[in-house]
């Protein structure tokens, strides 16, 4: 990298064998002689005469931030120095890695105060040194400098990232690192510019307005917000320019997303402003695509807001208009443009989502014209690649929209028993997706079964024949791993619903699952479900899980053993890790609780050492979280239960089984003490008698 002699490319290609060497190393930065000469060359390498160079060199400095940002204090002076000159006279490449810095800071900060909040010791791994927090004064408006870069033909489909994107997203960070003290260093910025008759300046004070919207409190946030909706309504409008229109959708949507229902005195939507919003959201749907995109994303968060509302909500007697508006996007000739109609569609499955029991009729009437919409798909005859693709897309679409109004209408005693009568058009219809043979679309039709299955019930096995075939050819597809892994969720939604009816069709699951889990193709994310599947299956048949013992069993025992002493280096490792143990339990707890009462219980007395001795290794790793540490309190109260006296010696001869039962009694998660209470009186039970 000190190569003077004039060959750029020696230098380039060894910033980037840097950048490649960085995670291996941290026995050189924690000797300050060699950190301070690594950090020398990289910065000095950043006023290279060459752009690729420093473009690359500003890139060690972004992985040096996440990777050694304990070690960058004595730093920050300079790097700053050096970031704001690249974002403010650079060309883009080097700006943008400038920025990503910053970025890459509030990341770090955020994720150490959401692990420990403020209560920072000695001891905390990572204390937080607080540099943008320090760096505010000047950071801020750099960022705020930056919003006014805007490109004119910034291409709104393809979200082409420039200056000003990157700016709003540091600025947005920021905002949710240091919370309110952002406030009164952006407001000025934005009161300055949001009349401008210039659009650059509208747009960038609309968009500092929007990137700030989440870190300040809702006490801090609402006096403003509640001057700005107004003024954002007339805007999205009114304005001339469809950049600031698409700005002001998307942070009318923000507003929705972080202020809707927080508990402030005076909230920021009101049935009083309710119909304005919605009047001028469904007048913006048909705008232009990106507007009338922004426009639906807003609409959504606006529903989500009043999800718990519970029987009242002031959608409520918009929602004919409301579902109206949304469908006739969704038929717009240009809806294909920034994502319009999968946007739409989303919205509608969010606003039936929340909607209420008053609003049930106008779903009902949604059920046919979605049917007959996926219906259409289907008979279109000798379509091109390019329109193939589309009318999978769309497939996919009105497959995930019946999913939501099946477990909305399905799970109400008021509407279930009408709805019911569509159910076996609406199963003909799936089946005949599936022989589409798209990936996606296999996925929604999936997931629309499994929800059709759970309110159906035992009913459900008159489908089963027909969609049988079907259901092996998704658990087989394990090229397509989220197609097998939802079809494995599905198995587990069937014997839920079957119960026992469920057995005629189980040696063929139970192979196809054991075939999965010994393939060497099949993609770690799979495993946990299909653990899980094992315990839905001996819940649902029960006893008749007896034949499948001799093959499921040591495959679980292997996977326990594995997981138990997992090298969990990092924390991806140790949330997948957690994940298999979870699965593994699941898979425990449901045998035992399938053989409870039965007189076959002893063939699980085998078992029943190495579980305890898994549950003990697990106490002892201390590194499971609270999912795994229900479920594994879970199994020894299932344990018990079922092995009634049986279990009792073994129980006293583990090591940790009381001290983790103890911990779990005084946790404070309620789930956690629940599962706690209930094992301890299934144990006290199994040991005294």
């Amino acid at each position: 990298m000190n190569a003077f002699d004039g060959n750029n490319d020696i230098r380039l290609a060894a910033t980037r064998a840097l950048y490649n060497a960085l995670g291996f190393a941290q026995a050189n930065f924690s000797n300050e002689m060699e950190r301070n000469y690594i950090m020398r060359v990289v910065c000095e390498a950043t006023l290279s005469t060459e752009v690729k160079i420093r473009q690359a060199a500003f890139e060690c400095l972004v992985a040096i931030s996440s990777t050694y940002y304990e070690k960058l204090s004595s730093y920050m002076q300079d790097i700053f120095s050096i970031t704001a000159k690249a974002v403010k006279e650079d060309e883009e490449p080097v700006a943008l890695q400038a920025i990503e810095f910053w970025s890459s800071i509030c990341d770090e900060e955020i994720d150490i105060l959401d692990e420990y909040g403020n209560d920072f010791t000695a001891d905390s791994d990572v204390p937080c040194y607080y540099f943008i927090k320090q760096a505010l004064p000047a950071l801020v408006p750099m960022l705020l400098e930056c919003l006014l870069k805007q490109e004119e033909d910034q291409d709104q489909d393809e979200g082409a990232w420039n200056i000003a994107m990157a700016g709003g997203t540091c600025l947005g960070l920021v905002a949710r690192t240091v919370g309110d003290d952002i406030v009164p260093l952006v407001m000025p910025f934005i009161e300055d510019n949001i009349t401008k008759p210039d659009w650059r300046q509208r747009e960038a004070a609309t968009y500092a307005f929007g990137s700030i919207l989440e870190g300040p409190s809702p006490e801090k946030l609402t006096p403003i917000v509640n001057v700005a909706l107004n003024f954002m309504l007339i805007a999205l409008t009114k304005d001339p320019n469809n950049h600031v229109k698409d700005t002001t959708a998307w942070t009318l949507g923000r507003i929705f997303e972080f202020m809707h229902g927080s508990t402030v005195e005076t909230p920021v939507i009101t049935h009083e402003n309710c119909q304005q919003i919605l009047t001028v959201l469904l007048q913006s749907m048909k705008d232009v695509p990106n507007v009338a995109e922004k426009a639906c994303g807003a609409l959504y968060f606006l529903a989500q807001g009043y999800e718990d509302s519970g029987s009242v909500s002031p959608l409520s007697p918009f929602f004919q208009d409301i579902v109206q508006a949304l469908l006739t996007v969704t038929h717009r000739e240009d809806a294909g443009e920034s994502r319009l109609r999968t946007a739409a569609y989303e919205t509608l499955n969010e606003v039936v989502r929340c909607s209420t029991e008053e609003t049930a009729p106008t779903v009902m009437q949604l059920v046919p014209v979605i049917m007959m919409e996926l219906h259409q798909t289907l008979e279109a005859q000798k379509l091109s690649s390019d329109e193939r693709e589309k009318q999978n897309e769309l497939q996919g679409l009105l497959c995930g929209c019946l999913q939501v109004i099946i477990q909305k209408l399905g799970s109400a005693e008021s509407t279930k028993y009408v709805f019911m009568q569509y159910a076996d058009q609406m199963m003909e219809l799936f089946l005949r997706v599936f022989a589409c043979r798209n990936a996606t679309v296999h996925e929604e039709a999936m997931l629309a079964i499994g929800a059709l299955a759970y309110v159906s019930g035992p009913n459900f096995v008159k489908y089963m024949q027909g969609f049988y075939p079907y259901l092996e050819m998704g658990l087989q597809n394990s090229e397509e791993y989220q197609v097998c892994s939802i079809t494995v969720g599905v198995v587990g939604d069937l014997c839920r619903a079957l119960e026992d009816k469920i057995l005629p069709f189980c040696d063929g699951i139970m192979t196809h699952l054991l075939k999965d889990l010994s393939s060497n193709q099949l993609h770690r994310s799979v495993k946990p479900p299909i653990f899980s599947c094992f315990g839905d299956i001996a819940l649902a048949i029960g006893e008749n899980f007896e034949k499948y013992l001799m093959y499921a069993m040591p495959m679980l025992r292997s996977a326990a053993d594995l997981s138990a002493h997992a090298q969990t280096a990092d924390d991806e490792m140790l949330e997948y890790t957690n994940q298999l143990r979870n699965g593994i339990l699941e898979a425990y707890s449901g045998i035992f609780q399938g053989f409870k009462n039965s007189p076959k219980t002893q063939l699980l007395m085998p078992y029943a050492p190495h579980i305890l001795q898994f549950l003990d290794s697990l106490y002892n790793e201390k590194d499971m979280d609270d999912a795994v540490m229900k479920t594994a309190i879970g199994v020894l109260g299932d344990l018990a239960d079922t092995l009634g006296t049986n279990a009792g010696p073994l129980i006293n001869q583990s090591v940790s089984s009381k001290e983790f039962l103890e911990e779990c009694l005084s946790s404070d998660d309620l789930l956690i003490k629940e599962s706690a209470e209930w094992a301890k009186i299934a144990i006290s039970r199994a040991i005294s008698s």
